[in-house]
């Protein structure tokens, strides 16, 4: 019984295998696809692995056992397949990674309807993405970077509503990020790092709440840093380095608590932010904030991170004193070039601790151990130039000595030499993994230079690399340059071929700084991981119109100090006693000298935040002595110049001319106040200067100079509909960030065309806006100094000094009408009733017939945009300030996003004077306002302070008149400046 048992047990399994033997003979791979995947193998030129396609057949080994990973390098490359289609397998997962496989994407790869999983990483694929990638319904996980695709990125992939894995960094696309990316509501990871996406991020990703990380380094990102990020509240991994945003760092990122990693860098315009916002972040291991103007102080809790290893702060205005206490696992502290001052807590000397605290306000002194950071300040009398190169000293071919860099810096570092010749410091940490020693080896034979072994060592760097050179004798030197965005491999144009550049650079006080930054371009990881940043081998400063005292050596050696000595044996011998009154007249003068600079330091110390400041010779020389042929215009505040300062950027060097009467401290505390307030659509301040009674701002130059030339002047540039009405729009929302928006609240006073200035792609910039804050009077919202031009001004502005934020709205409706009809608001010229811009608009809105309005030389109009800025623009100019919307309802009302509210009758003054009136001295004082409005155009600008300016009558009235007694005649009060 128990042999005829297991007889039977056996033939039973004997059954079964054979059954199960037929169920998988029987699952095929889908034949469709699987020539469709032949196809793509062999254009491709690849071909399957070991681990599966047995015996020919696509779906076998690995590509069917659930054990097998695709990630796996044995599925490389590799699918993965789905026999539960009545046994029919179907490819549900497609993997080609680091194969050099190039040309498009292959159209077969449409056929895959059951596809998950796409990788196709690190090839050299080009071409578009094809949108036949968006009807991958079933697409969870897509993955194209470290390839060469170009184009759009196509909008179709916001159809992929399973996706929560989307990589596309490192590749050539153009425009912005599409909208409809922000569908993806499942997305978990979005890696676009280096894609080549620019402008604004869209306001619908918003709607990707369960996103874990986002790596969006390296690309053109423009606009504010999206308030709506703090809506990620799964967050883990955020990086926004090396893009165009603009602060600040919203308080909605506070509720980013789970984040771990947070690395924000070169938020160089808009508003300044603070630290609060990581308060209750306390998974941060890594925080990068750098170059973010950044103020306030540093929270003093820090040891309440117990998991933060690495803290960057440099290039921000932080002030205040150093936390008394930190958690052991912070290591990488940098908060070089702050504000920071007070003395060291004891946790700055502790072991491997890597501190960068260069460039602070610190009070040093010899309980400070080790650390050596406050700014650079040394004597006149050492005379030689500072030559050196990486880990080995060398001399060069022509006989120089070079001194040995062979500090072992750290991820935060800063050494001077045992002479005092030189100093370097450095910032950063390499992602993925550490350089310990940040310097490179290699030795092959280098071309292009007489001394190859001085580059087969250099010093690398993740981030900031600043060498200074000490006690340098004052003048010009020559040394290699780091251009912007310079790229080596097309410099080089092969490998191991040295590259040099040489540059003047200007040592004003002795000390020569030579900065090489990675702002975040580029790759973390082509052509390999951690090959980024820096790196340098050798610099060499010499003297360009001056000649040097002896030779190139550190002032301790013997030569050095002989050369020296012969020196003073040839200057005081033949001069004798007079040469001494000289020297004790120049030591004293210096000394007066330096105490005046004393006292105007500590007096800007206690300034707060402080703008970029520039020095006169730096703008004489920018500006080829403020020659006239760089002249783009003059008005009431003085004078503008085009200039090119050392980093090679154009700007407009403004003098003031009008008197201050504020001190230096209010002065720079004024200037930073007007700096901080940053808008894509105000002209940008880069900083001033201030020495004596000198007062000069730095602006962005704009080559397409003000809206007034484009309208009404020479220029050839053609404005179409759509340029107008984007000018429109543009001016209008920097003005509702003036108004309402920014930091500080600024009425403008003088809203003209020639106060628009126009970039290269035609974007409105409102210039002169802070100069109304910079010289107010002490009253900003009464009766007060009346600045500004006629034609442009509102009337209770005009006759009262009753000056608001409406009547920034009315100077905006006068342009608005301005850019719709491409001519002046006043043209006497022109046939009666069309002369004055306001009454012609006015009698052809009350006969239906607003369109009349529009310049006949444009072809084409949106007839519905023209109707609303031409309603708008009406609005705007009303009698009444109270009638007048604000400047963020008009954006709303431009934009098509609420309705253009209706106008009952023409305002008032027009009712109340007809224009036979106007050219009289009339009682009324609304007459007068337009008497002068209507003779603008034969007068002389004298506030207008834009590149180049349009005629245009201004005042510099004190009106005293109380805004209670309006009938009072007001024209005997003007004071007109012409």
């Amino acid at each position: 019984m128990s042999s005829l048992l297991f007889h039977s047990l056996v033939f039973g399994l004997l059954c079964l295998s054979c059954f199960v033997g037929r169920s998988n003979a029987q699952a095929k791979t889908d034949p469709t696809e699987a020539s469709a995947l032949n196809t793509i193998f062999q254009r491709f030129g690849i071909t399957a692995t070991n681990s599966w396609n047995k015996s020919g057949e696509l779906c076998s080994g690995d590509a069917i056992d659930d054990t097998a990973n695709i990630d796996d390098l044995t599925l490389n490359p590799g699918i993965k397949c789905d026999c539960s289609f009545n046994n029919t397998c179907h490819i549900i997962s497609l993997r080609i990674m680091e194969k050099s496989v190039t040309g498009p994407i292959p159209n077969e790869i449409s056929t895959f309807k059951d596809l998950i999983y796409l990788k196709l990483d690190k090839n050299l694929l080009t071409g578009q993405v094809p949108t036949f990638l968006g009807n991958l319904s079933s697409l969870q996980i897509l993955s194209i970077a470290f390839n060469s695709f170009f184009g759009p990125i196509p909008k179709e992939l916001g159809q992929l509503k399973e996706l929560y894995v989307l990589s596309f960094g490192y590749n050539n696309f153009t425009g912005p990020l599409p909208a409809e990316l922000g569908n993806l509501i499942n997305l978990q990871k979005l890696y676009v790092e280096s894609c080549g996406a620019s402008g604004e991020i869209p306001s619908s990703f918003a709607n990707l709440r369960n996103l874990i990380e986002v790596w969006a380094m390296g690309n053109n990102f423009t606009g504010i840093l999206p308030e709506f990020i703090g809506g990620w509240t799964s967050m883990q991994d955020l990086r926004f380095e090396g893009n165009s945003l603009q602060g600040p760092i919203s308080s909605s990122f506070s509720s980013l608590t789970n984040l771990s990693t947070l690395k924000i860098s070169d938020l160089y315009g808009g508003s300044s932010s603070s630290l609060d916002f990581i308060k209750d972040m306390k998974n941060l291991s890594i925080l990068i904030l750098r170059n973010n103007r950044i103020s306030g102080g540093i929270p003093p809790n820090m040891n309440e991170y117990p998991n933060l290893q690495s803290l960057f702060l440099g290039n921000n205005s932080l002030s205040g004193s150093l936390p008394s206490q930190k958690n052991p696992e912070l290591v990488n502290i940098d908060l070089s070039y702050n504000q920071l001052s007070g003395g060291f807590p004891l946790w700055v000397n502790a072991n491997g601790l890597y501190l960068n605290l260069v460039a602070n306000n610190f009070v040093i002194d010899d309980s400070n151990g080790r650390i050596s950071i406050q700014k650079h300040s040394h004597s006149d009398n050492v005379y030689f130039f500072f030559l050196f190169w990486s880990v080995v000293c060398h001399q060069g071919s022509d006989g120089t000595l070079f001194d040995n860099d062979t500090e072992n810096l750290g991820a935060a570092s800063y050494y001077v030499t045992d002479t005092e010749r030189w100093a370097v410091s450095n910032v950063g940490t390499y992602s993925y993994h550490p350089h310990e020693t940040y310097v490179l080896s290699n030795l092959a034979a280098f071309d292009n230079t007489l001394d190859s072994d001085l580059f087969q060592n250099a010093r690398q760097s993740p981030s900031s690399l600043r060498y200074y050179g000490l006690g340098l004798q004052k003048g010009n030197y020559t040394g290699n340059l780091v251009e912007k965005d310079f790229d080596i491999r097309k410099e080089a144009g092969r490998s191991f071929r040295t590259v040099k550049r040489d540059f003047i650079a200007s040592v004003p006080n002795t000390v020569l700084e030579i900065h090489f930054f990675w702002a975040g371009k580029g790759t973390y990881s082509v052509p390999s991981q951690a090959v980024y940043g820096p790196l340098i081998s050798v610099i060499r400063a010499t003297p360009q119109d001056f000649k040097g005292i002896g030779p190139n050596l550190p002032p301790s050696t013997h030569l050095a100090k002989k050369a020296k000595a012969g020196l003073v044996a040839g200057i005081i011998i033949p001069i004798g006693i007079v040469a001494l009154v000289l020297i004790f007249g120049t030591i004293l003068w210096r000394r007066k000298q330096r105490m005046l600079r004393k006292a105007e330091d500590e007096e800007l110390l206690g300034t707060g935040a402080r703008p970029n400041t520039f020095s006169y010779a730096e703008l004489r020389t920018s500006t080829e002595d403020f020659s006239d042929s760089n002249k783009l215009g003059e008005g009431g505040f003085g004078r503008v110049y085009k200039g090119k300062i050392a980093d090679g950027r154009e700007v407009a060097v403004k003098q003031l001319s009008v008197a201050s009467h504020q001190g230096k401290s209010q002065f720079v505390t004024e200037i930073a106040t007007i700096s901080a307030v940053q808008h894509r659509n105000l002209v940008k301040l880069y900083g001033c200067c201030i020495e004596g009674e000198r007062r000069i701002l730095v602006y962005e130059y704009l080559k397409n100079k003000s809206l007034d030339q484009a309208l009404f002047g020479k220029s050839r540039l053609h404005l179409d509909w759509q340029m107008r009405f984007n000018i429109c729009l543009g001016t209008a929302r920097g003005l509702a960030y003036l108004h309402e928006e920014s930091r500080v609240r600024i009425v403008h006073r003088d809203v003209k065309a020639s106060n628009i200035l126009l970039d290269a792609e035609l974007n409105p910039k409102i210039s002169d806006f802070g100069l109304a804050k910079l010289y107010s009077d002490e009253h900003t919202h009464l009766s007060t100094r009346v600045a500004g031009t006629f034609g442009y001004l509102a009337p209770e502005y005009a006759l009262w000094g009753h000056l608001t934020e409406k009547v920034d709205v009315f100077g905006f409706g006068v342009v608005a009408l301005e850019i719709i009809t491409g001519r002046k608001n006043c043209d006497v010229s022109l046939d009666e009733g069309k002369a004055y811009l306001l009454e012609w608009a006015w009698q052809l809105h009350e006969e239906n017939n607003d369109l009349g309005l529009v310049d006949m030389t444009l072809t084409e109009f949106n007839t519905e945009e023209a109707i609303r800025v031409l309603g708008v623009a009406l609005l705007c100019t009303q009698a009444s300030p109270t009638l007048r919307p604000s400047m963020s309802k008009v954006v709303a009302m431009l934009s098509g996003d609420v309705g253009v509210v209706p106008l009952a009758t023409r305002p008032n003054y027009w009712n109340e004077c007809g224009m036979n009136d106007m050219l009289s001295f009339a009682s009324n004082g609304m007459s007068g306002y337009f008497m002068g409005m209507m003779t603008s155009s034969t007068m002389t600008p004298t506030t207008s302070s834009s590149y180049d300016l349009t005629p245009g009558m201004s005042t510099t009235s004190n009106a005293s008149i109380p805004p209670d007694k309006p009938s009072q005649p007001m024209l005997p009060e003007l004071k007109v400046s012409v």
